[in-house]
């Protein structure tokens, strides 16, 4: 599977009143961390025809982050996609190594030009789902 990963370290703008990243931070970071994949594995043709969108959230808060704090920000493609849609699995590791936020989120591919679903290609989807981990 092919795992993409980044080191993430909160700021003060992160932070809630609560004193710990704000919530639409991480969705945030999800977002950021999905792009940044996308980015690191598609072709410059790829990125030129089309893009993602996020259908479908789904996220379970174990974890509080406080400024200063750093998490690494996994993800990966477990399955194959479903004609236009795939999920994508993102969790965000403490230096304890233990999970502060794990997420599902499902993502569908749009044609650019047509503004239109569309399926994702089987070479795509397999370059997002093997191979080496990267960041």
């Amino acid at each position: 599977m092919a795992r993409f990963a980044r080191i993430i370290t909160a700021s003060p703008a992160d932070i809630d009143e609560l004193g710990h990243v704000n919530n639409a931070v991480w969705v945030a970071w999800i977002q950021d961390l999905a792009v940044a994949h996308w980015n690191a594995l598609a072709t410059a043709a790829e990125r030129d025809a089309c893009i993602w969108v996020v259908t479908r959230h789904e996220i379970d808060y174990r974890g509080n982050l406080r400024v200063g704090e750093t998490v690494t920000a996994e993800t990966w493609v477990p399955d194959p996609p479903r004609g236009a849609r795939f999920d994508r699995q993102v969790r965000f590791l403490s230096a304890q190594g233990k999970v502060l936020v794990a997420a599902v989120t499902s993502w569908a591919l749009i044609d650019r030009a047509s503004g239109r679903l569309m399926r994702v290609p089987a070479d795509m989807a397999e370059r997002f789902r093997e191979g080496p981990a990267t960041s």
